[in-house]
């Protein structure tokens, strides 16, 4: 099991059970208006800018809010000036963790980002220490209890996804940054159901915790990171067996 899609599939269900709505939404219009700013307020011409849209409808952020975070990032109303940073580190049991950050204070990012790995038994890094260990990919994620592993394989590599893994309890279907809402409309208009879909950095080895106490320290890091308004995302390459997991989770 990786453990980026079993962060991110917890992530995708706590999101859907605690309330953060305001939060999600900041992120997600956030996403927009860099998205916008960098290329441009046509998604049909900006990939990242469809993947943001489709996110902020996943979550039914309602379509003026959408449309007021991209007229920001393309100057046609007054917004924050975002800039993005990495911060990459080491958290408990010698986990690599890279964090995605949007911010309008570079200074005070740096400062609460160092003070959370810190805090949660971790250590913030030098620019380029885990970096090298993910790629960046398309990522759609089945429970095996919703799909048959055949039919899935066929749909997925005519759909032109890369790879299809299998993860104990899921399956991964990998597929590049700007295939990703290609291949999703295809299990859309198929009706097959999954757990989640989004563009993420997937670690190309993993490292194995087993240890209840790290692994809770670990989430808790995580949690943390993820809870910050300047991270838009955390990503890490942490191994966590599946009894282990629903223990600390």
């Amino acid at each position: 099991m990786s453990g980026h899609s079993k962060w991110s599939t917890i992530k995708h269900k706590k999101a859907a059970q605690d309330a953060k709505r305001g939060k999600i939404f900041t992120k997600l219009i956030k996403e927009l208006t860099v998205a916008a700013r960098l290329g441009g307020g046509d998604p049909e011409a900006n990939p990242r800018l469809r993947t943001a849209i489709a996110a902020a409808k996943a979550e039914n952020m309602p379509k003026e809010n959408i449309e007021r975070a991209i007229k920001k990032g393309t100057g046609e109303l007054e917004g924050a000036a975002y800039e993005e940073a990495i911060y990459e580190g080491y958290g408990p049991g010698g986990v690599a963790i890279l964090v995605e950050v949007t911010t309008d204070n570079r200074n005070r990012a740096a400062s609460e980002i160092r003070h959370i790995f810190t805090k949660n038994g971790g250590s913030l890094g030098e620019a380029g220490c885990v970096a090298w260990m993910f790629e960046k990919h398309g990522l759609i994620v089945f429970n095996k209890d919703k799909v048959e592993e055949d039919h899935l394989m066929e749909v997925a590599l005519e759909a032109g996804a890369e790879d299809v893994r299998d993860q104990e309890d899921q399956f991964e279907v990998i597929t590049t940054p700007g295939e990703l809402e290609k291949v999703k409309a295809v299990f859309d208009e198929k009706g097959m159901a999954y757990e989640m879909a989004q563009v993420t950095m997937v670690p190309q080895s993993t490292v194995r915790v087993e240890d209840e106490k790290t692994a809770q320290q670990l989430l808790k890091l995580m949690d943390a990171l993820e809870d910050n308004d300047d991270v838009q995302n955390a990503y890490a390459n942490f191994d966590i067996p599946d009894e282990i997991l629903n223990a600390v989770a």
